[in-house]
């Protein structure tokens, strides 16, 4: 299964609590923190949501 490698890129500062949310439950917390997690629908869901906040790298493994 493909994993993905998700990195905070923007701040959270200012943003609808929604999207602070989504960011935390991806697993984030500072900017330029990175988490991998499984590539399933639900996370790119998440992804989708707050794309303008994060980086997304595909890895294999």
């Amino acid at each position: 299964m493909a994993k993905l490698e998700i990195t905070l890129v923007r701040s959270v500062i200012g943003r609808p609590e929604d999207q602070r949310a989504t960011v935390k439950t991806l697993g984030l917390r500072k900017i330029n923190h990175s988490v991998v997690q499984n590539d399933n629908p639900a996370i790119r869901g998440m992804i989708k949501k707050v794309n303008h906040l994060v980086s997304v790298k595909e890895i294999e493994g």
